[in-house]
């Protein structure tokens, strides 16, 4: 009886059956998915998802149909709900609406793939934290996605997008918005509801005005408006306290606005159309450390230029100034000015060859000359001349002791700053030989420091100070220390002899907005660099490698990254 049945079992067409293709999906992936809660399944291909990943945590694994016993490791009733699904570098062109058969998962990453449109079922993943959709054809957004109260990161750069749905104001706890690379022509006001808000990139649209509401977000640390289209800057935008980094390059801005952010220390606002600067706007730039103002039309700078006195890069390349302000070598932390490009008189060729520090000597000169026969020739005395500038400490939290060419700190150095909640020290232009131990007194406060130009070796201790936003420094090599100190956001490590970077550990600086690699011994530039997608300023300019050529690297920033990830292995 037994043998009939099986025989009755026979398919007698098997041999001419086509065979079933072999699962897109191995079912050893499925089963650790079921055990970690997460499931890559990035770059294999795939034009849809499979059914059975949809289904992962309803349908019983093929295990519980065995009549065998399971052992510790194989527990399939205890596995555990996804909570991570990165589907990135496929060929999607479509997402089903079962993907709301996983309402546990929070992150879904769907970068890189040819969505043009997503189900309205994404709105019932309200466990979703982040939300991936960067590189792909979307031209709308479903208004479900902003139902999702949890989201904190929603990444949606280079699409087709022309509107941002109304109510996007509703995703209460996002703290990073990327809206860069799309179409857009406008921001609906509701933007401006959105108080968790860190991180927000609008480059590359087509965005001619930004609405009143943008003001309104007090926690927003890094504003990227470049490649756009806009003529001026909303004044609400002074109520954006925590501003520290402002891209408004390549627009059609023909003044600076005037932000009185007290947090602000990166301005960018190249290539626009500037005429003039203004007392007012330089008097609001009190905590600047850079300001690139290159490719503009700028005629003069006013004297009041000295009062930025944190500023420590300055670039004027390619303007219309013929005259330099002798205050400009008043600026006790300037160490950067670019100045080519520019029809300046009375300042020869070869002294503007010669670097930023001949340039500022050149002009202090000019300060001693004017000074000689006044009454008072002490009135034109520098801020760095005294031991210890005590106003600095306590009226702008700066610490100073450069210029010196001083072995060590003299601790009275150290004492004055004493409970002073110090966030600034320049100890450049001495002859340092290991990192200054009292610094670590300063951890609590301190987040922007300059030992550049000493003969430091190492410098381990510095990964202590875990509040630092900001470090230049001087070395051989890139310092190892930096990699693990994940708050920063700038380093500055132009002229130097560095001669490589592991850019699987820059990547980990989430943060790093500014890298200044310049006038180093690159002799390659490594392509996984480009995927260090934070970076907004990058600079290679004067190293001995082949590639990017020059002509890439003078296109900028964006440019330098995209070639860099056209050049990574596939």
């Amino acid at each position: 009886m037994s043998r009939f049945k099986r025989a009755g079992n026979v398919d007698s067409l098997a041999g001419f059956r086509t065979p079933k293709p072999e699962a897109a999906v191995p079912y050893g992936l499925l089963k650790a998915a079921r055990k970690s809660g997460q499931l890559n399944l990035s770059g294999r291909g795939l034009t849809e998802v499979p059914q059975n990943v949809y289904r992962l945590n309803i349908d019983e694994p093929a295990e519980a149909q065995e009549n065998v016993a399971f052992g510790g490791s194989d527990r399939w009733w205890e596995q555990t709900n996804l909570t991570k699904l990165l589907l990135s570098s496929n060929q999607l062109i479509h997402l089903s609406e079962d993907i709301k058969l996983l309402p546990a998962l929070t992150i879904l990453d769907l970068h890189d793939n040819q969505l043009s449109s997503l189900p309205s079922t994404l709105g019932e993943l309200q466990e979703l934290l982040q939300l991936r959709l960067s590189h792909n054809k979307l031209s709308s957004l479903p208004t479900e996605v902003c139902s999702l109260n949890n989201l904190r990161s929603l990444t949606l750069q280079q699409n087709l997008l022309e509107t941002v749905p109304e109510k996007i104001g509703e995703l209460g706890n996002l703290t990073e918005l990327d809206l860069s690379n799309n179409l857009l022509k406008h921001l609906p006001s509701s933007v401006g509801r959105l108080s968790a808000l860190q991180k927000v990139s609008l480059c590359h649209n087509k965005l001619s005005s930004l609405p009143d509401s943008l003001g309104q977000l007090a926690n927003v640390k890094l504003l990227d408006c470049s490649h756009n289209e806009l003529t001026d800057v909303p004044v609400s935008l002074a109520g954006m306290l925590a501003l520290e980094q402002l891209y408004l390059r390549h627009n059609k801005l023909r003044q600076l606005p005037q932000l009185p952010a007290p947090s602000l220390r990166e301005v960018f606002a190249g290539n626009n159309r500037l005429e003039l600067l203004e007392a007012e706007q330089l008097s609001c730039l009190s905590a600047v450390t850079l300001l690139e103002l290159r490719d503009n039309k700028i005629r003069n700078l006013p004297e009041e230029i000295a009062l930025l006195l944190t500023l420590t890069r300055l670039d004027l390349t390619n303007n219309d100034i013929s005259t330099l302000p002798a205050s400009l070598s008043l600026l006790p932390n300037l160490k950067v000015l670019l100045l080519e490009g520019n029809p300046l008189r009375g300042i020869r060729r070869e002294l503007l060859a010669k670097g930023t520090g001949d340039l500022l000597k050149y002009l202090r000169g000019r300060i001693k000359e004017e000074a000689e026969g006044t009454a008072e020739p002490t009135a034109m005395t520098l801020p760095s001349e005294g031991l210890v500038n005590t106003h600095n400490i306590k009226t702008l939290k700066m610490l100073e002791y450069g210029n010196k060419q001083a072995a060590s700190v003299p601790d009275e150095v150290f004492d004055a700053a004493v409970h002073q909640a110090v966030t600034s020290v320049n100890f450049s232009r001495n002859q340092l030989t290991v990192f200054p131990p009292r610094l670590l007194e300063l951890r609590s406060s301190l987040s922007d420091i300059n030992l550049g130009f000493n003969r430091l070796s190492c410098c381990s201790d510095i990964c202590s100070l875990q509040q630092l936003t900001h470090i230049d420094l001087r070395f051989s090599s890139f310092p190892e220390a930096l990699y693990q100190i994940v708050t920063l956001e700038t380093v500055m490590l132009g002229n130097n002899q560095v001669g490589g970077v592991d850019p699987s550990r820059l990547m980990q600086l989430l943060s790093l907005s500014t890298l200044d690699l310049s006038n180093n011994d690159l002799l390659s530039v490594p392509p996984e660099l480009g995927l260090c997608t934070s970076l907004r300023c990058l600079s290679l300019e004067g190293n001995p490698f082949r590639t990017p050529r020059a002509a890439i690297v003078a296109k900028g920033t964006d440019a330098v990254l995209e070639y860099l990830r056209s050049r990574i292995p596939t």
